[in-house]
């Protein structure tokens, strides 16, 4: 009887770990996953202090696409601005072998993410992926070109080579549109029908963007040929409803 006990311990114990280990594993996977949901989800993540204390920015580019250094510290001064992160936010650099396929679509882009992204949400630190890519949106027409896309949670991409493409300063270009992106993914405009001004606040033609015509959520705000005015060398802010909303979220 006593030995029955035993064996029935030990393979309760074997069980046990077993389950342990297979959880472990698992969260890792949905540690990950954290990082690959739905534009806006993360609004509250990225603008409070609630659980992620820090922020760490992770731009991607092969060579020949990096964006300007100013782009990056002006951007660090953006997020400083609107985001309350104590332990700070930081911004690093990977570069990687020039992806193939191009034009690109959402869902090859989300493949080169998952191939060279490194950092994602660990411990009180909260990350962001930035591709600026070497190649345009398969949307792209004779009349019309994208800039950025918002397409997860934590991701955006850039199309660097469209934006070097175009006859204007390019740092306002990258600026205005890293911007505006990373607008989307802390919820603009009302991307999770949960903004304190969404009524009246939302353009009615122009869906999850701002009504507010020159503010940095103004869809126009990414059409190259009125962002920005590059007689002025403005780049586009957040109109003060787009503040609040964010602040209702715990920005600044």
């Amino acid at each position: 009887m006593n030995t029955f006990r035993v064996r029935i311990l030990l393979l309760f114990l074997g069980l046990t770990l077993f389950s342990a280990c297979k959880s472990d594993d698992n969260g890792q996977d949905d540690h990950r996953a954290d990082n690959l949901q739905a534009l806006g989800t993360s609004a509250e993540d990225l603008l409070s202090d609630d659980f992620f204390k820090k922020l760490v920015v992770e731009i991607v580019y092969s060579n020949g696409f990096r964006p300007k250094q100013q782009t990056i510290d002006t951007f660090r001064n953006f997020l400083n601005q609107r985001l309350n992160k104590p332990d700070g936010i930081s911004i690093i650099e990977t570069v990687i072998d020039p992806p193939q396929g191009e034009p690109y679509s959402i869902s090859e882009i989300r493949e080169i993410e998952k191939n060279t992204r490194t950092r994602y949400n660990n411990g009180n630190e909260i990350a962001v992926y930035v591709f600026f890519a070497n190649g345009n949106s398969v949307n792209d027409t004779d009349t019309s070109v994208t800039l950025g896309s918002a397409y997860q949670n934590t991701s955006i991409v850039i199309y660097e080579e469209t934006l070097q493409s175009l006859d204007q300063d390019l740092f306002l270009m990258e600026a205005t549109t890293i911007r505006h992106e990373f607008g989307h993914i802390l919820g603009l405009v009302d991307l999770q029908n949960d903004d304190i001004h969404a009524s009246g606040h939302v353009d009615p033609e122009s869906d999850k963007h701002c009504a507010v015509e020159g503010c940095l959520m103004y869809f126009a705000s990414t059409i190259p040929s009125t962002i920005p005015d590059p007689n002025k060398g403005d780049i586009p802010v957040l109109d003060p409803l787009c503040i609040e909303d964010l602040q209702a979220k715990g920005g600044k």
